[in-house]
């Protein structure tokens, strides 16, 4: 039985930006392991430091996790002292999430080596190239968003 071809894997755009997600991953994860933290609780912080008292369900869809593993990153951090929830829901069922003093501390830091290996991986091209291929890439989301 033959594979059909559709064209060079070393062409395809697709496959390049996957592989530059998996290694800024792989950055982000042996940077913030020093600071006992993964790459999803990373998330979590950054995005309750960005938007305090958002659900559950709401971090795991801008994580880009399942609600389940969003659960666990969330008691993780709860029973790290990082992040606060009230035992009941003010309305409804959704328990919104904020930092404490201590996670927005290490928030700071874990933004900083996050910065710093993103910063690595791009260096080879100039300021002016990344702020192209940000604006190049948001532009095919956008497109994607409104095709949907």
């Amino acid at each position: 039985m033959s594979q059909e071809v559709v064209g060079e894997l070393e062409l395809s755009v697709g496959y390049v930006v996957k592989q530059v997600h998996a290694s800024l991953r792989a950055a982000m994860e042996e940077s913030l392991r020093p600071l006992d933290l993964t790459v999803p609780q990373y998330a979590c912080l950054e995005l309750l430091g960005r938007d305090p008292g958002l659900s559950s369900s709401e971090l795991a869809r801008r994580a880009f996790v399942s609600r389940q593993s969003m659960n666990l990153v969330l008691r993780r951090l709860q029973e790290r002292g990082l992040l606060a929830r009230p035992s009941r829901a003010p309305r409804g069922r959704a328990l919104p999430s904020e930092l404490t003093d201590d996670g927005r501390a290490i928030l700071r830091h874990a933004s900083t080596v996050v910065r710093a290996a993103e910063k690595e991986l791009f260096s080879p091209l100039s300021l002016e190239r990344q702020r192209r291929l940000r604006e190049d890439l948001a532009e095919c989301l956008v497109s994607a968003a409104d095709n949907d």
